[in-house]
């Protein structure tokens, strides 16, 4: 993966994915900002296969993400 789609993915998941306000969200919220971070990164000149090269399907990074954020929230 390239150094810009790295710096982009770690930016877009900081700045967009937050816990969904139920846990049951989770599977159709990492739908939805997995279809927001493809057609950002298209447009930042990011190909989606730089970044799935690297981490593997978006659309499950982003779940583990959000499920991350799920129990970050519970701790607090």
């Amino acid at each position: 993966m390239t150094e810009k789609a790295i710096e982009f993915l770690q930016e877009w998941i900081n700045e967009k994915v937050q816990a969904p306000e139920t846990p049951a969200q989770i599977d159709r919220e990492a739908e939805v900002l997995a279809k927001q971070c493809a057609a950002q990164a298209a447009s930042a000149g990011v190909p989606l296969e730089d970044i799935e090269e690297e981490v593997g399907d978006l659309e499950e990074l982003i779940a583990t993400k959000l499920e991350d954020a799920v129990e970050a929230k519970k701790d607090n």
